[in-house]
């Protein structure tokens, strides 16, 4: 546990999540923070102190070990660019994992992803099979899986609020791939808010402010 007492690592079967609860009785509006290729539970906190206050934040690690070190959201397979099907694992692991018995302080009428580079591309997946799980999608340097197009139905990101941030620089994920992601969501109904800046693979300062403008107008 850190100095923060309302912070701490727990541990939920195979998971290892690091977690912030509000001060308050609950339940809380919940951000799940889904860390990028060799991250963990960790790396995604840089963004803790712009995460709104009153919502309760869970960081969960990968499941998989990368030859790099770290953990991934997929088994490591040698080509460019992961398919629906690679998430399938731990999109499963994840639907098992929230519920009230778990997390009994969670609100899981507010609950919120936001995920970084591969982060983003699970919390993609997760939210084209999973949509009515989650208020909101927050996608940051990210990228979809390849054949997402197929996952998408005539509900499952209607009127869904997304927000996407990408880096013009961005010289890992190619801007492109937002740029198609952003033109994707929206044929398929979403209400998208995309913000690209001339940055590499991070978050811009306009954009950190952009994606706090978005939680708030999810009144978090």
């Amino acid at each position: 546990m850190s100095g923060d007492l309302q912070t701490q690592v727990i541990r939920v079967g195979e998971w290892v999540i690091r977690q912030r609860v509000p001060a308050g009785e609950g339940p809380f509006p919940t951000i799940m923070m889904l860390h990028g290729w060799t991250g963990d539970e960790n790396v995604m906190w840089i963004y803790a102190t712009r995460m709104p206050k009153n919502a309760l934040l869970l960081a969960p690690r990968g499941l998989y070990t990368t030859p790099l070190g770290g953990y991934g959201w997929h088994p490591y397979k040698a080509k460019v660019w992961p398919v629906m099907e690679d998430f399938r694992a731990s999109n499963d692991a994840l639907l098992e994992l929230l519920n009230i018995n778990n997390f009994p302080l969670v609100d899981f009428s507010r609950l919120h992803f936001v995920g970084f580079s591969q982060g983003a591309a699970m919390s993609y997946a997760f939210a084209l099979e999973n949509g009515d799980r989650l208020s909101s999608v927050v996608g940051l340097s990210g990228f979809l899986p390849i054949g997402a197009e197929a996952a998408i139905t005539n509900d499952s990101l209607h009127r869904k609020p997304i927000f996407i941030a990408h880096g013009s620089q961005d010289f890992l994920v190619p801007v492109y791939r937002a740029r198609e992601t952003v033109n994707l969501f929206q044929k398929a109904g979403a209400d998208v808010t995309y913000c690209e800046d001339d940055v590499g693979h991070k978050l811009s300062a306009n954009c950190f402010r952009g994606m706090e403008t978005f939680f708030a107008k999810q009144g978090l």
